[in-house]
């Protein structure tokens, strides 16, 4: 058993692996009193005044309670993840984190707007980790690339895909977990679905072209695709050819 957990964490893409690891750790490390929760909440006073930048990072590692909605978060973190960076990102782990870095900047802008606004202020305060988002965001730009795979819920429905963030919405509702994390994650998988999939589409021209510097990051292999040139096939008999 333990064999088989190892192959499978070691057969991970280098960034869901990395994330994952990092997420078990902290939160692991907050349910064991080992690292406190409040050295790592999103807080703008501190990163501004007091220069405690790892804020922004770190809030995006801890998934709160060890229940059954940090079990949930995980799957989705080591699946989806792992499906995108695989298949939408083969050969491209850049552009996969640069992803991640793009919905981070988007979700953290959302949470100190919304702050700042009269009537929804304390509602966006209240929102100080933005681990379950980040992931929903993910699990948003995989089923908008794979909107026709058919699914089922614990065996009591079947859907597309292109449904599976709703209907995850509606089963944190059920369970009584807040649906603000999950209704930005998807805010912020929808700018980045249509800023990269649907504007290019429609004008040409990408805006989220991932820099320079950030590519000299990760040294990506190379998809090798075969083309028809190189296969080769026997030549037919000659009495077909005499035909």
């Amino acid at each position: 058993m333990a064999q088989v957990v190892e192959d499978w964490y070691k057969q991970m893409p280098v960034i869901t692996r990395s994330y994952l690891t990092a997420a078990v750790i902290t939160t692991v490390g907050c349910s064991l009193e080992i690292i406190s929760p409040y050295n790592l909440y999103l807080n703008p006073r501190l990163v501004v005044k007091q220069y405690q930048i790892w804020r922004l990072i770190t809030n995006f590692l801890y998934f709160r309670k060890m229940d059954l909605d940090f079990l949930f978060h995980m799957f989705f973190l080591a699946r989806y993840c792992k499906l995108l960076e695989e298949n939408s990102f083969r050969g491209r782990t850049a552009d996969f984190f640069y992803m991640l870095l793009f919905g981070a900047t988007v979700l953290t802008s959302i949470v100190l707007v919304g702050g700042m606004i009269p009537y929804i202020s304390e509602s966006f305060a209240k929102i100080i980790f933005l681990s379950n988002s980040l992931t929903f965001m993910m699990v948003y730009v995989w089923s908008k690339r794979n909107p026709y795979i058919h699914m089922n819920f614990l065996g009591l429905f079947t859907f597309t895909t292109a449904y599976l963030p709703w209907v995850l919405l509606g089963f944190s509702v059920l369970v009584g977990a807040s649906a603000w994390a999950d209704l930005l994650g998807m805010v912020a998988g929808h700018v980045y679905y249509f800023l990269e999939d649907v504007y290019p589409r429609m004008t040409g021209r990408r805006p989220l072209k991932t820099p320079s510097f950030i590519k000299s990051l990760f040294a990506d292999e190379p998809v090798v695709v075969a083309r028809p040139a190189q296969v080769r096939f026997a030549a037919p008999p000659i009495h077909e050819i005499r035909q």
